[in-house]
């Protein structure tokens, strides 16, 4: 009888580890990054040795990491991210360089060499983008202040991995000796490789990926398209990793380039399965690396690592989270998540056995340490759930989220100022509406005066499903958040397409951006209220008030004229300024014709009766 081959073996013992302890830790609430460690840990070498050959595991596992960042390019358009520098560079910047200066002073206050000290802050500083991504996914955090701030450090840790990588040679051991100094031709080669690389991503994301994928799609083959998506991600990988740099990093450049396309629904469609199944992979690589017997020879030296490693990062963490603008009640996860060390560490760490900075047995205490600070976390996530998050969030309500199905022709998705203005009108027409609304002071506010708003989060499909939305009309949208409010109406148009949208835009790039997605009856939230004002400041000047209301309504038809006529320019910053420039110039000369008529026929005695409902 035939012995069944290797790769199925080791399937069916990772999978067969995953659904065992995945669950088990989601039903005592330990979530399921930590399942998924122990389940490594149980069938490591350390455990039943079910599996030997961790790292060819873990070489591969990471590609999970790849297409993560991928996806999360995919959710950032080039604009967005080009407004996200300040926080990626100035704040990753300062928890980089603040978290390497205290763990180098550490080493060296232990005695360790200064090349040691140094390597050993520099890979301890980055933090794991897989669990922190993976943890404020599962959380819903990355729409909130922490969840956008956490994600711009760890962006800037990848860009960081980069030059840490680059200067491990001349540390190395040899890097002293004649034969281990490079000439400056090969220098400039390798650097023209890595601009050559990006650029070619750049170009090629602009002007060759949207029209193949275009071919691709227009097969009508499913799993060609999806083989297409892998193969686009694989590439870039690929090619990143060929002249030394991050695969992650050129995964999520992949992304953002193709973020404006199409096809950027159906690339996360067809990606994200994978992408669960290798993070998961992922993490039980992670456990089966933890080397315990690293661990058992010098137990102390770790325990010692790893609480300094996690207390000093904890530190400088909580300390620029307050200038970042995250409440009291966030920072101790986004603590905890950025306190730990990261994957790259492990990188960082064997290059630097490779390049003679420190022997194998300090990469793999300072490899071990890692894995425990990444083992800690999810635990230490648990106990601050329930000790410190309800002491620091003291009169933050939580509440059940909506869980019986509605039928309401309307669905407000956001009760705020806005949306309790469209409630309350339609209750008082009779008209039945499910409002939806995620913060929880606010449900409880609302129902303190009568109204029936359910707590949940529109930009959930299934809750959306829930609220009725495959049977519904209308949805209005009434969220104070931009991203939030996009996100509702991408899962409005993709799954209910029978669903009417009436939006609130909060500016102009709001408006552009809705009216981008098809939605036409959109409404500025301050405009109507401004031009009230308006007409209110031109009565108290001493206008009439017919004229105040006549003048007024001719500014707000030329107004939304005006922003018919910008549509299409909008992303043309020169034209867009020349359209509105001439738009504001025709007002002007129309209305100062008219006060120069007016003024003309009054010197004259002509009376003038346009009613109140002229120019409506």
């Amino acid at each position: 009888m035939e012995h069944a081959p290797a790769w199925l073996t080791n399937s069916l013992i990772y999978l067969a580890a995953a659904v065992i302890a995945v669950p088990l830790s989601r039903a005592i609430g330990l979530g399921s990054i930590l399942g998924y460690l122990a389940a490594g840990i149980a069938i490591g070498p350390w455990g039943l040795g079910l599996v030997t050959n961790v790292q060819d595991i873990l070489h591969f596992a990471e590609f999970g990491v790849v297409l993560m960042l991928f996806l999360i390019g995919l959710e950032l358009e080039p604009r967005r991210l080009w407004s996200m520098r300040r926080p990626i560079f100035g704040w990753g910047s300062a928890q980089v360089l603040g978290c390497t200066a205290l763990l180098f002073a550490a080493g060296l206050a232990f005695g360790a060499p200064w090349r040691i000290a140094l390597v050993a802050a520099l890979g301890l500083a980055l933090s794991s983008t897989a669990i922190a991504l993976q943890v404020m996914g599962e959380r819903n955090l990355l729409p909130t202040s922490s969840g956008k701030a956490g994600f711009s450090i760890l962006l800037f840790q990848d860009v960081a991995a980069i030059p840490i990588l680059a200067l491990l040679p001349l540390l190395g051991a040899d890097a002293g000796a004649p034969q281990a100094a490079q000439p400056a031709g090969h220098l400039w080669w390798e650097a023209g490789r890595i601009v050559a690389v990006i650029g070619g991503i750049i170009l090629g994301g602009r002007l060759l990926l949207r029209p193949l994928l275009r071919l691709i799609a227009r097969s009508r083959t499913p799993e060609i398209f999806t083989a297409a998506a892998l193969l686009l991600v694989v590439a870039i990988a690929a090619l990143m990793q060929l002249v030394g740099l991050s695969m992650a990093l050129g995964a999520f450049l992949a992304g953002v380039l193709l973020a404006e396309s199409e096809y950027r629904r159906e690339l996360e469609t067809d990606i994200e399965p994978f992408k669960g199944l290798l993070l998961g992979l992922f993490f039980i690589a992670v456990g089966m690396s933890i080397d315990f017997g690293v661990l058992w020879r010098s137990p102390g030296t770790m325990a010692a690592i790893v609480a300094l490693l996690m207390v000093l990062k904890a530190g400088v963490i909580w300390f620029i989270a307050r200038p970042m603008g995250i409440p009291l009640p966030e920072r101790p996860v986004f603590t905890l998540l950025l306190a730990q060390g990261g994957e790259f560490a492990f990188v960082v760490f064997q290059a630097a056995t490779a390049a003679r900075v420190f022997s194998g047995d300090t990469a793999s205490l300072l490899v071990g340490a890692v894995a425990v600070s990444m083992l800690l976390t999810p635990v230490l996530l648990v106990v601050a759930d329930r000790f410190l998050v309800p002491r620091l969030g003291a009169g933050r309500r939580t509440l059940d989220e909506l869980s019986e199905p509605q039928a309401a022709p309307v669905i407000i998705a956001g009760f705020g100022r806005y949306g309790q203005i469209i409630g309350r009108l339609l209750n008082a027409q009779g008209v039945a509406a499910t409002v939806l609304d995620h913060d929880a002071d606010m449900v409880e506010a609302a129902r303190t005066f009568g109204y029936q708003v359910h707590y949940g989060d529109a930009t959930r499909l299934d809750l959306l499903r829930t609220a009725g939305a495959a049977s519904a009309r209308v949805l209005v949208v009434a969220v104070d958040d931009k991203e939030q409010s996009l996100r509702i109406v991408d899962l409005a148009r993709e799954h209910f397409p029978q669903l009417e949208l009436v939006a609130r835009a909060r500016d102009v790039t709001h408006w552009n951006q809705l009216r981008d997605r098809g939605v036409m009856r959109v409404e500025r939230e301050l405009f109507e209220s401004s031009l009230r004002s308006g007409r209110t400041v031109l009565e108290v000047l001493g206008l009439p008030p017919h004229e105040a209301r006549r003048q007024a309504m001719r500014f707000r038809r030329h107004n939304l004229a005006l922003f018919e006529q910008m549509y299409p320019h909008y992303k043309d910053r020169r034209r867009l300024i020349a359209v509105v420039k001439e738009g504001r110039h025709q007002l002007e000369e129309q209305m100062a014709r008219e006060r120069a008529e007016t003024a003309e026929r009054e010197r004259k005695g002509e009376e003038r009766m346009p009613g109140w409902d002229a120019d409506r």
